[in-house]
C-alpha cells in the first residue's frame, strides 16, 4: 500500500493497517477529507495545566475531545479506536527529554493518563488542494517542516514554551487562497499566522526543520506558516511533566469526522 493507494481510504481501514504495522509513515494525505489529530497524553496531575495551556493557545492547540483518566478508547471522534495502538509512531518523554519512539504504548499505558486529541492542519489539505493550492509534502511523499519560533506561548500552571509552526511553500497568489481555504477551519489551526521572510518568526534555515522533513522551494513561491500541534511538544520539553506520550510529528491519528464537519462555512 502507498499514500495513493490510501488517500481514498476510510479512516477504519488506515487505522486497521496502522495497528497491525502495515503503515508506518506520516499520515499526510491518508483518507483525505477525514480530520486528523495530533496527541497528548499526561498523568491525570497534569491534565488542568494542560487543558488551561490549550485554552490560553488555541491557534496551535484546539482541541478536539478529551479522553476520560485512564480510558485508551476515543469516543467522539472515532468509534473501535484505540489510542494507544492507532498512530503510526508515538513518542515518549520523561522529564521533558524524549526517550523513545514506538509504535505501541500499551506497555507503558498508565491507569492515570488522559489523553488530548489536538487539531491538525492535515485536516485542510485536501481542501486547499482542491483549490488548487500545492501541498507540498504530499507531493514529495515526506513528513511537513515544523519549526520552533520566538514567538512563546501563553503560559499555565507547568506549561510553557514556544509556538511551532508548519510551513508550505506555494507563489503569493496561492497563499492568497490558502488564507481563504484555511481560514474556515478554525479547530484546526485555521488560517496562516505569517508568510514571508521566515526570520520574523525566528527562522534562520528553511533547509533544516526542527522536526519534520526539509521540503523544496521554487522560484517565485513564498513559505506560508501555520500555528502547528506539536508546540505541546516543545511545552513538554520545556516543562519536564514526570513522563508525556505524544504523536511522533507528522504521524497522526485519523478520526472518523470528516473535515467539512470542522468548517465554519
Amino acid at each position: 500500500m502507498d499514500y495513493v493507494a490510501l488517500s481514498g481510504e476510510k479512516p477504519s481501514t488506515v487505522r486497521k493497517l496502522i495497528r497491525e504495522g502495515k503503515w508506518k509513515l506520516p499520515t499526510s494525505g491518508l483518507s483525505n477529507g477525514y480530520t486528523q489529530a495530533n496527541l497528548v497524553i499526561l498523568p491525570e496531575k497534569y491534565a488542568y495545566d494542560f487543558l488551561l495551556f490549550c485554552q490560553r493557545n488555541p491557534r496551535p492547540c484546539p482541541l478536539l475531545e478529551v479522553l476520560d483518566t485512564g480510558n485508551p478508547f476515543v469516543e467522539l471522534t472515532a468509534t473501535h479506536a484505540d489510542i494507544r495502538t492507532d498512530i503510526p509512531k508515538y513518542r515518549i518523554y520523561k522529564k521533558g527529554i524524549l526517550g523513545e519512539e514506538v509504535a505501541d504504548i500499551g506497555p507503558v499505558w498508565q491507569s492515570d493518563f488522559v489523553s488530548f486529541l489536538i487539531g491538525c492542519s492535515f485536516s485542510f489539505e485536501q481542501a486547499l488542494l482542491d483549490n488548487d493550492v500545492p501541498v507540498r509534502q504530499i507531493e514529495e511523499k515526506c513528513n511537513v517542516p515544523m519549526f520552533r519560533t520566538n514567538i512563546p506561548c501563553k503560559p499555565a500552571g507547568i506549561f510553557e514554551g514556544p509556538l511551532v509552526v508548519s510551513m508550505r511553500p506555494m507563489t503569493e497568489q496561492q497563499a492568497i487562497r490558502a488564507i481563504q481555504v484555511t481560514s474556515r477551519f478554525p479547530s484546526v489551526h485555521g488560517a496562516p499566522i505569517h508568510f514571508g521572510n521566515p526570520e520574523k518568526l525566528g527562522i534562520r534555515d528553511l533547509s533544516h526543520p526542527d522536526f519534520g522533513d526539509a521540503v523544496t522551494v521554487r522560484d517565485g513561491e513564498i513559505p506560508v506558516f501555520w500555528a502547528c500541534g506539536v508546540t505541546p511538544q516543545a511545552a513538554v520539553m520545556a516543562s519536564h511533566p514526570d513522563i508525556a506520550i505524544t504523536h511522533a510529528p507528522g504521524h497522526m491519528f485519523i478520526t472518523d469526522r470528516k473535515d467539512t464537519a470542522f468548517s465554519i462555512l
